[in-house]
């Protein structure tokens, strides 16, 4: 029995399409990320029960934080995106969060850049509050330490792993793949993208459709370290949609674009090394993309027909899918140093 519904809701459960391709799949994978930071921040001393802690979300990660501080005593305090809908809105003002959005922007770096000036002037008000930085502050990566040990405790030991998911915030995947590692198991990690992110090279590429945001990002996140990343898939909006569509009607699992963008890498990946068990991360449920997603499920293409395009340079990204070795394209390694300064927030 569990004492808070933030316990109940983390769980993941571990659904296996076939043998060597099983989905990971969360109700709302970020809750993991909150409760871990947020606990090791009262254990540090760090914050105490009571106080304020504030960051910058789009949604997902807004929920998490707010369950989180209900968890743990503390005050909340959101600065959203538009993107934060009305049912979300209604949550938060129950769980005792307070919620404020800015001006709405067609440009996603200027979405994310106002809302972290907003974030400055609340500090500066507000000296006594605690900014999460839930894009820049390690700590996120330690609640997914106890998802690490189920997989390592319910897939079969000796066999390699292929682990594909949204890089996002650089929490999730990288501290799985980093804590399956430290354990002595061989896993290979596939970050996926969206095209338009700076995360990984791909900002020369717009994708005015995309709408899954959340796994990549205008600006430089710090939590994302790039050196884990075995290859990078980059996809868009209309494979996303396909992997989401193709998922559902094949296993029956409702999850959101980054989902299908993962599932879709995770079964090239399939094809390519039939050795190892490829593990996809179903980060969050598809009900916020029904009307602007799942509607259009008619457009989707045939998941059985795509392929991604491999790239030997940055350059040559484009659409609809394109992937590459990552340590074979990294800017980095011809000199250009990595960008881990920036402040924003998003999620």
């Amino acid at each position: 029995m569990h004492t808070h519904i933030a316990e109940a809701v983390k769980r993941p459960a571990l659904v296996a399409l076939r043998p060597d391709l099983v989905c990971l799949r969360f109700e709302t994978m970020k809750v993991w990320s909150a409760l871990g930071a947020v606990r090791h921040l009262l254990d540090t001393g760090a914050v105490r029960p009571g106080d304020t802690l504030v960051d910058s979300s789009s949604g997902i990660y807004a929920h998490a934080l707010a369950l989180a501080c209900h968890r743990y005593g503390m005050k909340c305090h959101i600065v959203g995106s538009t993107t934060v809908d009305r049912t979300l809105r209604v949550q938060l003002e129950i769980l005792g969060a307070t919620l404020e959005q800015v001006a709405p922007s067609q440009d996603l770096r200027l979405d994310q850049e106002a809302r972290v000036r907003r974030i400055a002037e609340i500090l500066a008000e507000h000296p006594t509050y605690h900014w999460m930085r839930q894009y820049h502050d390690g700590i996120h990566r330690y609640g997914y330490r106890e998802v690490a040990r189920t997989l390592d405790r319910e897939l079969p030991y000796g066999q390699p792993l292929t682990l594909v998911g949204g890089v996002g915030s650089g929490a999730s995947t990288g501290a799985l793949a980093g804590y399956l590692r430290e354990a002595g198991r061989d896993v290979a990690l596939v970050g996926v993208q969206p095209f338009g992110s700076v995360t990984f090279g791909s900002e020369h590429v717009a994708d005015p459709d995309m709408i899954i945001a959340g796994i990549g990002s205008a600006i430089e996140f710090g939590n994302v370290r790039h050196e884990l990343y075995d290859r990078v898939h980059w996809v868009n909006f209309d494979c996303a949609l396909s992997g989401a569509v193709r998922l559902l009607r094949d296993s029956g699992i409702f999850a959101g674009l980054s989902t299908g963008a993962a599932h879709l890498a995770a079964r090239w990946e399939l094809r390519r090394d039939d050795s190892r068990v490829h593990v996809f991360v179903a980060a969050d449920t598809g009900h916020r993309y029904v009307d602007s997603a799942y509607a259009h499920h008619g457009r989707a293409p045939d998941l059985d027909t795509l392929a991604p395009h491999e790239v030997a340079s940055l350059r040559e990204l484009r659409h609809p899918w394109s992937t590459a070795r990552w340590p074979d394209v990294d800017p980095r390694a011809a000199g250009r140093p990595a960008a881990a300064t920036a402040t924003g927030t998003d999620g």
